[in-house]
């Protein structure tokens, strides 16, 4: 008879009993709180635009380094590095040791980093492609904040760093700085800066306002971004979703009314106080919502702050629950143009129907609103306004009588006939009863 294998001697149990044994908690939230930038899974990407995830102009890190279609503004970038160093006055070299010292750091922030970037051989391959991406970045986010005005150091018919790249080219850059996988280290820039300027760049605030006023430059507050700031994502998205305070009461509500019928209920709209996606309030019958610009940059923009959330586990989802919020009060073009006289969305679309269909069927698929967010407050209210009766009553007589105009003017004349016609019946039965009593 075959004697049955010793289970409990098995190298892999021998291997899962020591991991037990070794296993911290404290050891492995260190190690997820290392990743920071990551590659959108398939399961993501094929929900949606495959397109809003990768880079159109610029690679910036390792994941898109290469690609043909990129290759381009390699040319550009070793230039950047060129006037960015001459300009300084420093050695290369000392840029070059500022960035190899945090190498292992930077490393770390890229989840899944392909083999062709770690180990001691391709150290230094990592460091030059960090340095130049770097200094690129550097380069074009300073030629954003002067508007183009970058003549007395590159030659004013230069195809990037130029009046005339600042026209045609640095949208796309920008929008390339918001792909998830796409991203440079915080931590890159700031050491660049440092050795630019040690003392004006010592706090890392410093270059996050940098940062935030390249991608953001319309918002109408400031924003004490988080010191931990990882990447230009995460930055965008700490300046959307600032003073998130999740304290929830009731029940999660899925559902909510459409912006018409939450207005015909009688609730007014405002623009709230602040730029945050969460500032959103509902208070003595009227709904607080921050302004939001939609233009051919939202797409991307979204979807690349959304996945952020799905990958990286303390991001939160403030920017999915927002989407779902206002994906659940459109329905149609109606409630855009709505929302569009309410000064709640400004729309840079050819249409409602766009900025519908955008809101409706492709920011959305996926997503799931957090049972902690706030927002299901909101609809929880929004919604009891307005099944209330008096407010249902209203909402029903409004859209009978108010939305067709010839519908009102029939009911008008109507009211009109009838206090007539009650008018002339009293004039014409009064004297009779007079009459009668002074018999």
């Amino acid at each position: 008879m075959e004697k049955a294998p010793s289970i409990g001697s098995s190298s892999w149990v021998v291997e899962m009993e020591k991991t037990i044994g070794d296993i911290d908690p404290a050891v492995e939230m260190a190690r997820w709180k290392r990743h920071s930038i990551y590659l959108v899974p398939e399961r993501i990407k094929n929900l949606h635009n495959t397109k809003a995830y990768r880079p159109e102009l610029v690679s910036l890190g390792p994941f898109h380094h290469g690609e043909p279609d990129l290759l381009p503004m390699e040319e550009h970038k070793r230039r950047a590095v060129v006037h960015l160093v001459k300009r300084s006055g420093k050695p290369l070299r000392e840029f070059v040791t500022a960035v190899a010292e945090v190498t292992q750091h930077l490393q770390e922030a890229y989840k899944d980093l392909g083999g062709e970037w770690r180990g001691e051989e391709n150290r230094q391959r990592f460091v030059e492609l960090m340095l130049t991406d770097g200094c690129f970045l550097v380069e074009a986010m300073r030629m954003d904040a002067l508007r183009g005005k970058v003549h007395g150091d590159y030659a004013p018919n230069d195809p990037v760093f130029s009046q005339y790249g600042y026209l045609y080219l640095w949208l796309y850059i920008q929008s390339d700085m918001v792909v998830m996988e796409n991203q440079l280290p915080l931590l890159l820039l700031h050491r660049l800066y440092l050795v630019l300027d040690h003392d004006k760049y010592q706090d890392a605030r410093e270059i996050r306002k940098l940062v935030l006023d390249s991608l953001c430059p319309w918002r109408r507050h400031v924003v004490d971004i988080n010191p931990g700031g990882m990447h230009p994502l995460d930055i965008l998205h700490q300046s959307l979703t600032h003073d998130d305070h999740q304290d929830r009461k009731g029940s999660k509500e899925y559902v909510m009314p459409s912006a018409i019928e939450i207005y015909e209920a009688g609730i007014h709209f405002k623009v709230s106080d602040t730029d945050s996606l969460l500032d959103v309030h509902f208070k003595h019958g009227v709904l607080s919502m921050p302004a939001v610009r939609v233009n051919e940059g939202t797409e991307k923009r979204f979807l690349n702050l959304m996945a952020f959330e799905r990958l990286h586990p303390s991001a939160g989802n403030a920017v999915t629950a927002y989407v779902i919020f206002m994906d659940n009060m459109i329905s149609s073009a109606k409630d855009v143009a709505l929302l569009r006289s309410k000064m709640i969305i400004e729309s840079g679309l050819g249409s409602d129907e766009e900025v519908a269909k955008l809101l409706n069927n492709t920011l959305n698929k996926g997503g799931v609103m957090s049972p902690s967010s706030r927002l299901h407050d909101v609809q929880r209210q929004v919604k009891a306004h307005c099944t209330k009766r008096w407010n249902r009553w209203r909402a029903n007589f409004i859209q009978t009588y108010l939305r067709n105009p010839w519908v009102f003017i029939s009911l008008v004349a109507t009211v009109i006939l009838l206090v007539a016609t009650l008018l002339q019946t009293f004039y014409t039965v009064a004297p009779f009863y007079k009459l009668i009593s002074q018999q």
